[in-house]
């Protein structure tokens, strides 16, 4: 068994049965689980039924290209740290010819009719789920996540496309009724123009669905940059479109990574881009922002949280480790919208902190190609060390490790739940992003209400009680875009995603998506 030096408490194999927190006077492990494994078993990947799905070439105008330069980069699975293939390094040169190309098929689709892009749209949605099983595979290779963790990124990917193709249709505008005799009083809403969509790694199929289904619904043309370490999603969903026949420029995908600030820096300078769409660090949404400034682009950003998990003593306890669970441990925790600082009500804390801690030591964390598998690798090192960095802090100024804390080789890091975090502790106020559950301790409503909402970004917010009263103060009183109330998720087509503060600016999703890429439009009619 290898051990990190930063484990106080190890784990349960060696204190099996045995009160193990001095905090918890109560805990102790009631089960006799076996501790996790530590050897990553090698798997056997599964074949693509269509290996042209697997491309390795950006897509520029509606053909295949590789960079001026002629460069490459390998992505690397994360598993395994093994090559799965190259993709062009690409430079702002390349992204001109990305953005001319969208620029020169921008008025010819923006001019088509609703019906035409519903029924585009409707026919890439298809062929998504077609081939579902083969985008996940492909999903899978690059992020890691287990693979039936990523057919259900596929299918939710996929109901983008369906509900901003039936949006199409719904872009209604006014007719207001004119205070001057002969006149009438239009607003219609037209597509803004080219768009940039830049999307991170964790989601990497449906964090392009989800802003391309609504700019292409729209009426817009896009060039997306997808992350240095998961183009291939993006490009196999280029692939579909395709063959569900999109004009030639609307859409195209640009890949880089040693180019990734000169490209974004093009893409949000270029007068010919009208507006940027992008979900990543809340640093790098402020630089780009203040780059759109310089030509005024409209601006969505989907950006960090840190997200608080409350659990009043009224709470189903059994639902609520369920819910932390799903909010949690999805991805490996590599989600904006998991729980990152869980409060738990006092007189249950020990309870629940026995409880989550039996659940999490029952994962298996490994290959996503294993069926077995619950938890994937982290996407990389500096993931790894950011989850080290911040155990490590926690450890440091009190916290105690209750199962987890273990880094093992690669990019593979043990669930980890931690009793006794300290306010200061890094992981109160930096997002982990990695399968670390840390545990506060709470006595009154008002207190933990002012605890979640003393951070900078406001992007989701979860607890649990069965109290009416109190489920309507809490959601009201919570300084976030979005609140689960009982529940673990929060996200899907139908609801408009984004948070308040610092973690950005706009929503996805939902009827209110598709006004992200609508300029409104007032005609006064007058002479009649």
């Amino acid at each position: 068994m290898i051990f990190h030096p930063l484990t106080r408490i190890l784990s349960r194999h060696i204190y099996r049965g045995k009160v193990i927190n001095k905090g918890l006077n109560i805990y102790h492990y009631s089960k006799m689980n076996q501790p996790f494994s530590t050897k990553v078993e090698k798997v056997e990947i599964p074949k693509l039924k269509d290996s042209s799905l697997l491309r390795q070439n950006a897509f520029i105008n509606g053909e295949w290209v590789k960079s001026k330069s002629e460069n490459t980069y390998s992505v690397l699975d994360p598993a395994t740290n093994n090559e799965i293939g190259k993709v062009p390094e690409m430079n702002a040169e390349d992204t001109k010819e990305a953005i001319k190309a969208a620029r020169e098929s921008y008025d010819i689709w923006a001019s088509q009719s609703a019906k035409y892009r519903h029924d585009l749209l409707q026919k890439w949605y298809s062929l998504m789920m077609d081939n579902h099983q083969d985008l996940a595979i492909i999903l899978t290779l690059e992020n890691g996540k287990p693979l039936k963790e990523a057919v259900g990124e596929i299918k939710y990917g996929a109901s983008f496309i369906e509900w901003f193709a039936e949006e199409a249709r719904r872009t209604y505008g006014d007719v207001i009724p004119a205070p001057i005799k002969n006149s009438k009083f239009i607003v219609q809403k037209q597509p803004v123009g080219v768009v940039g969509i830049i999307t991170p790694w964790n989601f990497p199929n449906a964090m392009i669905t989800r802003k391309l289904g609504a700019a292409l619904a729209a009426g817009c043309t896009v060039v997306v940059k997808p992350s240095d370490c998961t183009p291939f999603s993006a490009l196999a969903l280029a692939e579909l479109a395709v063959r569900a026949g999109f004009p030639k420029g609307v859409i195209n995908v640009v890949t880089t990574e040693q180019h990734t600030k000169e490209v974004g820096l093009e893409l949000t300078t270029n007068p010919d881009v009208k507006k940027v769409s992008f979900t990543g660090s809340t640093t790098v949404g402020k630089l780009l922002m203040q780059q759109c400034s310089s030509t005024l682009k409209k601006i969505s950003l989907e950006l960090g949280g840190n997200a608080p998990f409350i659990v009043f003593d009224d709470a189903n306890v059994d639902a609520a480790i369920e819910g932390l669970i799903a909010s949690k441990f999805r991805a490996s925790g590599q989600t904006c919208v998991c729980a990152n600082r869980i409060y738990v009500q006092s007189s249950i804390y020990a309870e629940f902190a026995s409880r989550l801690a039996d659940k999490v030591s029952e994962f298996k964390v490994g290959n996503g190609f294993d069926p077995q598998t619950t938890l994937g690798p982290l996407i990389n090192g500096k993931a790894i060390d950011k989850v080290t960095r911040h155990i490590e802090d926690a450890v440091a100024k009190g916290a105690e490790i209750l199962v987890g804390g273990v880094r093992r080789s690669g990019n593979f890091f043990d669930p980890t739940v931690l009793t006794g975090v300290s306010a200061d502790a890094i992981i109160s106020s930096e997002e982990t992003f990695g399968p670390v559950a840390a545990l506060y301790k709470f006595d009154k409503d008002d207190e933990v209400i002012k605890l979640a909402n003393n951070t900078t970004v406001g992007l989701a917010g979860y607890f649990y009680s069965r109290d009416v009263g109190r489920c309507w103060k809490v959601a009201d009183a919570l300084e976030v875009g979005m609140v689960g109330v009982n529940t673990g998720t929060v996200s899907n087509a139908e609801i408009p995603f984004g948070g308040v503060k610092e973690s950005g600016i706009g929503r996805e999703g939902s009827k209110y998506g598709i006004d992200e890429y609508l300029n409104i439009k007032y005609i006064n009619f007058g002479g009649l």
